[in-house]
């Protein structure tokens, strides 16, 4: 039997209750109004999976019903299930509990179906706090419907907090700069999305870029002058840049107009919300000191700049009732500032390498500051996560987290150039922070994989998880690389600058790592024709993402081959500057690097496929994302598609002058 997170305590027996048409399921009188949500959901995976529809009631039970009970004896984090002869008994010690004993008993009917077997599970957490971190804000904003999704997934593995990361994504009434070329969350989505994971035992907190991050707010004509750098509005004169977007928009923090606006946002997103946390980020805040605040900077210290300006919103969110919380890896570096943060702050602690290092997580314990752990689900800048190293560093953060007295752990998924990794390839690494947040039970990344692949996916062979993991390894010509050298093209930096991107990475490695992704792609094939029907969507999408990986491999290598780094499209740069960037005014030769081979295709024929793949990738996108980012994508793999046919245009030009 596969239970996620693992119980602490399970004492399985021979026998099974058979499911009949008498069975009710039934409300103790006392369970609160709350419970009735726990109930429907039940008796909807009972009518999914054993075919069954059990009727619910209030009052007392019979011999073969299924009860659901409160027992604040258990204490408020504690259930109780067990299922004998007499009938299934779920208890909570209080509503959120009750939900997880419920969650529990769900994951059991999946796999059995009308006939449940004996046993009897008491379990409670290891940490109180365990949520997961999703960014709205980088390229992908989710539709409700699937950020509803999103909440069954988190409540059915028994994960207590969401939060969705905003700078400019949410629609504030009175800055319509902010969001404009955008496509927000408006407050009605959000006051639903509040109202669903209540219901479901989950916690949305707010989390809204406040100092740092703040490229959108700080490049309106309205709010340009509050930006620590100055010339902060040009970046509209320019190509859309992602390294811009995540770069240099920094609050001035000398000007009292920044904290006010600060406050201002603050203030009325907080309202829409029912939780009293509130996350206000202020994280990477790279510019501060080094423009307008310089002369503060150099009389107080960078540190007490960076304290006094989150200390003044942490004062306004106590003042209205809320529990200020806040990304740590600045005031880390100031480890002497800790002792002056507010007792009720929460820092939240991240750190996203497979051998995270514990320094901070020492440095916040012995300062005696609240942390949560925050690992992450390594989603970023590829087409499907890094599995394997998202597994490594979850298991490592939450070990953290027990040795330096965490009271929660916060798992991320972010988004960075555009968030192209669709949201279901998340999904494992959410409950790896499931599983080893709540206990700290030993479980091998196979074993776990096939685990979720069985209860989450409906493989039955449990290998749909394990072959995902495969799939990110076989990247070489990554989307981080792909959008770094477009950008710099469009800046015009040397040619030799750009070609280091390309020796970072083997080429020689693409006719292999795309004969690993053809298998890969036979495999889930194969897998599929084994899956539930309601999830074999999953696979269409990683074929999807396996494409274009594939494709993008070979593009890389078409563009290594060439004799000059890969030219420009005219329209940006002059039609007379040969190369991808204008050539260097001292140009070194270049060292020497080991060969790409020829590329199987040529430039035209790969052209098409990007194109056609993006097609593709854009019609899954709108499956559950509003517009968000995919149009910018799309410029990506047009402007390397153009790029493609303007190189096979000059060589076929080339070859004809050569002949003749």
């Amino acid at each position: 039997m596969i239970l996620l997170p693992i119980p602490k305590n399970v004492a399985e027996r021979k026998g099974a209750l058979l499911l009949s048409g008498h069975t009710m399921l039934v409300l103790s009188p006392s369970c609160p109004p709350g419970a009735s949500v726990y109930a429907d959901l039940l008796k909807e995976e009972l009518h999914t999976w054993s075919g069954f529809t059990v009727p619910v009631t209030r009052g007392s039970a019979e011999k073969g019903d299924l009860v659901l009970n409160m027992d604040p004896s258990l204490g408020a984090d504690a259930y109780r299930l067990s299922i004998d002869e007499n009938g299934v008994s779920v208890c909570g010690g209080s509503l959120r509990s009750l939900g997880w004993g419920v969650q529990t008993l769900r994951q059991i009917v999946r796999q059995s179906a009308g006939m449940l077997p004996f046993v009897t599970i008491e379990d409670e957490p290891d940490i109180k706090n365990r949520g997961f971190y999703h960014d709205l804000a980088r390229g992908r904003v989710q539709t409700l419907e699937n950020l509803k999704k999103m909440i069954d997934i988190l409540s059915f593995y028994k994960l207590t907090e969401f939060q969705l990361y905003i700078e400019h994504t949410y629609l504030f009434r009175d800055i319509p700069e902010l969001w404009r070329h955008e496509t927000p969350l408006t407050a009605e989505e959000i006051l639903e999305l509040d109202r669903y994971a209540c219901e479901r035992g989950v916690e949305l907190v707010p989390s809204l870029s406040s100092f740092g991050h703040l490229c959108n707010l700080l490049s309106t004509k309205t709010y340009q002058d509050l930006c620590e750098l100055p010339g902060s509005n040009d970046c509209h004169k320019k190509p859309f840049s992602y390294y811009n977007r995540m770069n240099h928009h920094t609050m001035n923090v000398s000007d009292p107009r920044s904290l006010e606006l600060s406050k201002k946002l603050i203030g009325e997103y907080m309202q829409l919300f029912r939780t009293n946390k509130f996350n206000i980020c202020a994280d990477e805040t790279f510019d501060l000191g080094q423009g307008r605040s310089r002369a503060l900077a150099e009389e107080k210290g960078k540190g007490t700049l960076y304290l006094e300006f989150i200390s003044g919103l942490f004062d306004f969110l106590t003042e209205n009732g809320k529990q200020p919380m806040f990304w740590g890896d600045i005031i880390c570096r100031y480890p002497e500032l800790l002792g002056k943060l507010p007792k009720n702050v929460i820092c939240l602690n991240w750190g996203y390498g497979e051998e995270q290092r514990d320094t901070e997580s020492r440095i916040l314990y012995e300062a005696g500051a609240t942390q949560y752990i925050c690992p992450g689900v390594r989603s970023w800048n590829c087409w499907v996560t890094d599995i394997w190293n998202g597994y490594r560093n979850i298991v490592r953060m939450c070990g953290f987290g027990r040795k330096f007295g965490a009271i929660g752990v916060l798992n991320t998924d972010w988004g960075d150039f555009g968030h192209i990794n669709h949201p279901v390839f998340s999904v494992p690494g959410l409950i790896y922070g499931a599983v080893f947040s709540w206990g700290n039970a030993e479980i091998s990344f196979d074993e776990l994989n096939r685990q979720i692949s069985i209860l989450e996916f409906g493989d039955p062979s449990g290998e749909l998880v394990g072959v995902l993991a495969k799939i990110y390894p076989e990247t070489v010509f990554g989307w981080h690389n792909v959008v770094t050298i477009k950008e710099w093209a469009q800046e015009g930096r040397p040619r030799e600058e750009i070609r280091k991107r390309f020796r970072e990475e083997d080429m020689t490695r693409v006719p292999a790592a795309n004969e690993a992704l053809f298998r890969l792609e036979k495999q889930l094939q194969q897998t599929a024709r084994g899956m539930d029907s309601s999830c074999r969507r999953v696979c269409a999408v990683a074929q999807n993402a396996i494409e274009i990986i594939r494709t993008w491999n070979e593009t890389g290598s078409c563009l290594a081959s060439m004799d000059a780094a890969a030219p420009a499209p005219s329209e940006v740069r002059p039609a007379a500057a040969p190369g991808v960037i204008p050539p260097e005014s001292q140009s070194a030769a270049a060292p020497e690097t080991k060969p790409a081979p020829a590329p199987s295709v040529n430039g035209m024929e790969l052209a098409d496929r990007l194109e056609r793949v993006f097609t593709s990738y854009q019609e899954i996108w709108r499956e559950n994302s509003k517009e968000g980012d995919i149009q910018r994508i799309a410029e990506i793999f047009y402007w390397y598609a153009d790029l493609l046919r303007d190189d096979y245009r000059t060589k076929c030009e080339n070859n004809i002058m050569n002949n003749h």
